[in-house]
């Protein structure tokens, strides 16, 4: 790994003036030397693994009224965290956090370990996030590489390696950067702003980033050419049935998902196999009666592939099923643990009164 020029210490220094007049301001950050809150700090960066901060900022603010401390998140069944996390997707996060805040409470007494190898060993945390709780909360030398900061990196050092190899190189170019600067938190959330809010994947704003002058891309007008792009592969099709079953009073039979898998104990109307090759999909309502087809198809976009979704609706007098589930009020369905997937199929569906 070839020396920086101009030295580390340098760039943070120009890195930290401007962060100081313009850093986020989130729920979650404090700048400085006073004390982070590192279950706050783990439960941001979880929310903001495949999340925008946008998003992420009145979820989070929501959930930790919630849950305010460690112990509560570990006392709550995980039926009231879904719920909570209804809306930000990825609910596999959402469960990771239970278990993690069960493992903590468990075996650490709630309290958070400060070394990124001990972090991950708790449900859910990688490298980056490791890193991040342990800079930001605990000052401990070390600084996370994500994407945006990889971007960033590669960028100044025109590094031509593409994702995801890119992480690994940059986190050792990275390594020159630790120790220097007033706290290790700082320096990774400064960081984290350049990537997100200058070095923006497209039509960087060069001209006010702090690093400019030693930006190798920049200096060359190249950067839009790092971080080199990868090849995308197609996503995939996928191909489903979905079986509304409705009360003239307006009540939805609804089954909890499997424990493990996609979506894994949310809540679903009956729904057939999710299947790539369509011609293999045979439509079995889950009860006999008069059917209706839905004219139109539903489209659902999950990160490796997309789902299309044939909708199904009957209308029966309220009784018990002789298939898995229960019957659920329209009133009640906020308080369900509801995937966004199966809100579009109750929103395509030909609304009635709930009487009950």
């Amino acid at each position: 790994m070839a020396s920086f020029s101009p030295p580390p210490k340098y760039l943070i220094d120009l890195l930290l003036a401007w962060y100081d007049d313009q850093a986020r301001t989130l729920p979650w950050r404090i700048k400085g030397e006073n004390h982070h809150d590192p279950y706050a700090v783990w439960v941001s960066e979880i929310m903001l693994q495949q999340t925008t901060v946008a998003t992420v900022k009145d979820y989070f603010i929501r959930f930790m009224n919630v849950f305010p401390t460690v112990f509560d998140l570990a006392n709550a069944p995980l039926e009231d965290v879904l719920v909570v996390w209804q809306g930000l997707g990825y609910y596999s996060r959402a469960r990771n956090l239970h278990k993690a805040a069960r493992k903590l409470v468990q075996d650490f007494q709630g309290f958070f370990p400060s070394e990124t190898a001990v972090l991950q060993t708790l449900p859910g945390i990688g490298p980056y996030t490791a890193a991040a709780i342990a800079a930001i909360a605990f000052n401990t030398p070390c600084l996370p590489v994500d994407g945006n900061i990889a971007r960033v990196f590669a960028r100044m050092r025109a590094i031509e390696t593409p994702l995801p190899s890119l992480l690994s190189e940059v986190r050792t170019e990275i390594k020159a950067f630790v120790g220097h600067g007033r706290h290790h938190g700082d320096v990774a959330q400064a960081l984290m702003d350049l990537g997100a809010t200058v070095c923006t994947p497209t039509s960087p704003s060069c001209n006010i980033c702090p690093w400019n002058a030693d930006c190798q891309s920049a200096r060359n007008n190249t950067t839009d050419q790092y971080p080199t792009p990868t090849i995308k592969k197609k996503k995939p099709l996928k191909f489903a049935h979905a079986y509304l079953i409705q009360t003239p009073s307006g009540q939805l039979w609804l089954r909890k998902r499997p424990d493990t898998g996609l979506l894994a104990g949310l809540m679903e109307v009956p729904m057939s196999d999710w299947l790539e090759d369509e011609t293999l999909l045979v439509q079995t309502p889950p009860i006999g009666g008069a059917w209706i087809k839905a004219p139109s198809v539903i489209k659902h976009v999950f990160t490796h592939f997309d789902l299309y979704v044939q909708l199904w609706t009957i209308t029966i007098d309220e009784s018990s099923l002789p298939i898995e589930g229960f019957w659920a009020c329209q009133s009640t369905l906020p308080q369900l643990a509801l995937p966004t997937l199966i809100k579009k199929v109750i929103k395509n569906t030909q609304p009635l009164s709930d009487k009950s």
